[in-house]
């Protein structure tokens, strides 16, 4: 596991495991915000990162989505720090097991229920999340039903989850996605809002200035879907043509 300096108050955590998982750790004015909790094996790592900060106590454990590569270290972290733990409001019924994510065929329990609270909402504002710290949320669904990214304005970081994976500093779609239109509309978005300097993705590098990159980004997507559908025809055409000469 590697330590990296993001900003002068984010680090991040990560471990490669045939693909980066990468967890980050905020420096607040009261403490530590820790964002997703990596896979179980990393908690150790986590704990150790977020004493040697130097920052103070961590304070609260904010979670993109539920999906076992970011809430896998939770229990093995909150048995050193008893601290809350926020998610989407959309998302918690499938991170407890209530509901099967929309890709699988079954519920499975990633975190024990009473644990998760939702992320609370800003007041007097239509839906739109509460700052925690120095973090705002923003709900970005699509990888899953609620996905969040939380976006640091003084550092002008977004902490993006599975929004996004990153190689070489390009963005690239995530992978296992089960709306990937509707993913991609909140990615899309939510980048050209923020403008964010730096991306921050679980899996893959710091991406830099990705709102100037989303032109490119978009005519890959849709070279790739033409050249889909195209073999998809091709295919389907050379299905008819064996069962008219059967």
């Amino acid at each position: 596991m590697g330590v990296k300096l993001i900003t002068e108050s984010i680090r991040s955590v990560g471990v490669w495991v045939g693909l980066p998982i990468n967890v980050w750790i905020v420096a607040e004015q009261d403490g530590i915000t820790l964002v997703d909790t990596g896979m179980s094996f990393m908690s150790k790592g986590i704990i150790k990162a977020i004493q040697r900060m130097d920052a103070g106590p961590l304070k609260r454990i904010l979670l993109t989505h539920g999906h076992a590569d970011h809430v896998g270290g939770l229990q093995n972290i909150l048995r050193v720090y008893d601290v809350p733990v926020y998610m989407h409001a959309a998302e918690i019924p499938y991170a407890e097991g209530q509901l099967a994510y929309p890709d699988k065929d079954k519920a499975h329990v990633h975190v024990e229920k009473g644990i998760l609270q939702p992320l609370p909402l800003a007041s007097g504002k239509n839906k739109e999340l509460d700052v925690h710290g120095s973090l705002i949320p923003y709900w970005t669904p699509g990888h899953s039903p609620g996905h969040v990214v939380y976006f640091h304005r003084g550092e002008n970081a977004l902490l993006a989850g599975d929004l996004f994976n990153g190689k070489r500093g390009k963005l690239i779609p995530p992978r296992f996605t089960p709306d990937p239109e509707l993913a991609m509309r909140s990615a899309f978005g939510i980048v050209r809002e923020l403008d964010p300097e730096r991306i921050e993705v679980c899996h893959g590098s710091t991406v830099y200035r990705p709102a100037g990159k989303m032109d490119d980004l978009e005519a890959e997507i849709r070279q790739a879907r033409e050249l889909e559908a195209k073999l998809k025809a091709r295919k389907e055409a050379k299905a008819k043509a064996k069962r008219s000469k059967a």
